[in-house]
């Protein structure tokens, strides 16, 4: 069967912005206020209720509450653990949007290569910005065998993790663990010790938006791993120099609207890339520094909507 083409730029709602979340938290409702300063109104969605309808809605979609319509813009704040086809599904809801001229922020494409360590570490080296050494590979023995030979410490992350979590930290000749327990890939990342301050380690946040950095802290902790969801202490950090640069960078190679940044800074003084979040958080960051974070990212989508100037 031949179907007809809509035009749906008629259907989208100029001044109506979705939020997909699974949660009206902190982040969700500082956001919708900020968003609604903007003059935009606010629909707050889970992915988990949206899907496909292809030859029922003009656009193909299913958007509860929007009667057929498509928002001007969407936000993704959180997309909810669940099964490879369920991931995939949302995230194909995400990358159709972005095909019916609906902004998104961040889209399908960054989110796939941040959540994806791997594809982020890739990307980052691609770019020509520092970052540790990386190796990541299905066959334990031969992840056992960089462990065995490695000169220094390295850090096992899992592939789709965020805050700190599930990291370990492994000397040399230390047994890996089971691939049932890393999901059958091993992520493994040399440590980088980094300047210490007063016997604390210490990296950097920044958080970047629209090409350029908001907001910036130093994280310290008695302990290697220095998230504050981890209990780590937060400093204002500038916003001028070249972490704030290196994000920039790194936050532009994976294709993100907004994220955040962890960056290291070596002994020699060279800062090193060691994340980028394409899903941040930023409580931690608001409570550290007097940037509103939320209102830069609503700035930033007004700036986005805005008609292109006539040639």
């Amino acid at each position: 069967m031949r179907w007809d083409v809509p035009d749906v730029a008629r259907d989208i709602v100029r001044d109506l912005v979705v939020v997909f979340t699974e949660d009206a938290d902190w982040h969700t409702r500082t956001l919708r206020r900020a968003l609604e300063r903007e003059g935009l109104r606010v629909l707050v969605l889970s992915l988990n209720d949206c899907g496909f309808a292809i030859g029922e809605t003009p656009h193909g979609l299913l958007l509860p509450g929007l009667d057929g319509r498509l928002p001007a813009a969407a936000f993704v704040r959180v997309i909810a653990k669940g099964t490879t086809e369920q991931i995939t599904m949302r995230l194909g809801v995400l990358h159709a949007l972005r095909e019916l001229g609906v902004k998104v922020m961040n889209d399908a494409r960054a989110i796939e290569r941040c959540v994806d360590k791997s594809m982020t570490s890739f990307l980052i080296a691609r770019a020509g910005l520092p970052t540790p050494r990386t190796f990541v590979r299905e066959d334990p023995a031969a992840m056992q065998a960089l462990i065995d030979s490695a000169p220094g410490d390295t850090v096992l992350k899992p592939l789709f993790g965020a805050q700190g979590k599930g990291l370990r930290r492994l000397g040399p000749r230390e047994l890996l663990p089971d691939a049932a327990k890393v999901g059958g890939v091993y992520y493994l990342q040399e440590f980088v010790e980094g300047l210490q301050h007063d016997g604390l380690y210490q990296d950097w946040r920044v958080f970047v938006v629209g090409s350029r950095a908001v907001a910036a802290m130093v994280r310290r902790s008695e302990r290697w791993i220095t998230n504050i969801h981890q209990g780590a202490d937060g400093e204002p950090a500038s916003l001028e120099g070249p972490a704030a640069e290196m994000a920039v960078a790194a936050t532009a190679a994976v294709g993100a609207d907004y994220a955040g940044v962890d960056l290291i800074q070596e002994a020699d003084g060279v800062f090193t890339v060691l994340e980028v979040n394409s899903m941040p958080a930023w409580k931690g960051l608001q409570k550290t520094t007097d940037t509103n974070v939320a209102a830069a990212m609503a700035c930033h989508l007004v700036d986005c909507l805005q008609p292109a100037p006539a040639a």
